[in-house]
């Protein structure tokens, strides 16, 4: 694996833990798509750090079972303010 890619998996894991961000979130901050960052996160990061790839992982996971309750406040602030 080419050297920029695995300092980008480590870099974009960090961030993940550090801010709780969500892939989104974390594809718009590195200027990569949402594929790349699932990818770089479940399959790259484990060869490199499977530590730092269980704690990501951990806190995607958690994102991901909260999302519905956020695009539910999405969906509640769009129609309040077309009141």
């Amino acid at each position: 694996m080419k050297a920029y890619i695995e300092e980008r998996a480590t870099e974009i894991a960090q961030f993940i833990i550090k801010s709780n961000a969500t892939v989104r979130e974390t594809a718009k901050k590195f200027g990569i798509s949402k594929s790349t960052v699932h990818k770089d996160v479940t399959e790259r990061l484990s060869k490199i750090d499977p530590f730092l790839a269980k704690e990501a992982r951990r806190v995607l996971d958690i994102n991901k079972s909260e999302r519905h309750i956020r695009g539910g406040m999405a969906t509640r602030e769009k129609y309040l303010r077309k009141i």
